[in-house]
Order: structure tokens, then C-alpha cells, then sequence
């Protein structure tokens, strides 16, 4: 499965587009570990390299999601503990972060 399509990749924000935008920027995509904790919001997408911004939760930081940047090319090689790669949430419809935070509580 192809974490980021081209179609999905065509229409996300560029690095630093939804800065400021705070609980209203739109979630792009989901990605997550099918047999881990770890879950990643995409928010933006430097196209050319395959850096992300966005926001990471496990089951350590649930309640406390980390902003961050992360690496699509470098989640293709991200195994979890019965060896299961990152995988695309096919159902994620785009929410807010707002919207995303208010699910987690």
C-alpha cells in the first residue's frame, strides 16, 4: 500500500502553508501502526523530500499529541512489534485538529 498517493500528495498543503492555523488546520491523511500505538497526522508535505508536519500519538502521549516533523520515506521502513509496516487509514475522512483532539478525549 502506498502511504501517501498521488492524489492525496497533489492536494496537501506545502511545508509552513498551514502555519498559524492552529486547531483549524485540516488533517490530510492518517497514517498508523497496525500492530503498535503509534499514529501520524499529516498536516503538510514537502513533496520533493517526503518531510511531513503534523502530529504523532501513541499510547505513551494520547491524551498529549506531539507536533512534529517526520519522514514518509523513512515510515515505509517503520515495522511494529509482530513486524506489520505504517499503513494509510483509508477511512480518515479530513477532520480539523480540533475536531482530532475532541476524538482522543
Amino acid at each position: 500500500m502506498k502511504l501517501i498517493t498521488k492524489a492525496i500528495s497533489n492536494k496537501m498543503p506545502n511545508l509552513y502553508e498551514t502555519d498559524g492555523q492552529g486547531d483549524k488546520a485540516i488533517i490530510q491523511a492518517k497514517l498508523f501502526t497496525p500492530d503498535s500505538s503509534f499514529t501520524w497526522y499529516i498536516l503538510e508535505m514537502d513533496q520533493e523530500s517526503g518531510d511531513c508536519f503534523g502530529i504523532v500519538t501513541s499510547n505513551l502521549n494520547y491524551n498529549q499529541p506531539e507536533y512534529g516533523y517526520f519522514n514518509i520515506n523513512e515510515l515505509k521502513d517503520v515495522r511494529g512489534q509482530l513486524g506489520l509496516p505504517v499503513e494509510r487509514d483509508l477511512w480518515f475522512g479530513k477532520k480539523t485538529v480540533g475536531e482530532m483532539k475532541k476524538d482522543l478525549n
